[in-house]
């Protein structure tokens, strides 16, 4: 794992179960000494997570409260802040059991490019909820879980 190369045979029926578009319906955060938040991304983010079934995966999450920007793009502050609250990637994912492997292609966080993004998933009925490892966010080891709601066909 972590080429491109590793990740080019995804096809088929192990993908099958998150092959979709997903919406987000919650988003929380515990970090190393258990403090836990239920809005690390403000009260109402909105997001999309979409499965293909050849393989592609692309997550936008927009948090909660965006301001839009002035005429003209707006101040740098507005525009720091307009990046600060939205993020977005896309690549090609891989199933393995209780792991999805996201591999960013292109991303808002140029960081993440060429990366392998893991998380551990849970399916239940029409929801899955994927959770980071541990992770630095804000200066604090934290690990986010996400719960997201598949989208029935052409909604």
């Amino acid at each position: 794992m972590g080429t491109a190369d590793s990740l080019a045979d995804v096809r088929g029926p192990a993908n099958d179960k998150l092959a979709g578009t997903w919406k987000l319906i919650s988003a929380s955060s515990t970090t190393s000494a258990g403090e836990r938040c239920e809005t690390p991304y403000g009260g109402q983010p909105t997001g999309f997570l979409t499965y293909s079934a050849d393989g592609r995966v692309t997550a936008l999450i927009s948090y909660d409260g965006r301001k839009p920007l002035a005429y003209g793009g707006g101040t740098l502050e507005e525009q720091a802040e307009a990046f600060k609250t939205f993020l977005a990637y896309a690549g090609r994912y891989r199933l393995d059991g209780d792991k999805v492997t996201h591999h960013v292609e292109i991303s808002s966080i140029q960081n993440y490019v060429d990366k392998d993004l893991v998380r551990s998933v849970k399916s239940k009925g029409d929801q899955i909820t994927l959770v980071t490892p541990p992770t630095r966010v804000n200066g604090k080891m934290q690990t986010i879980e996400l719960i997201w709601q598949r989208l029935p066909v052409g909604s």
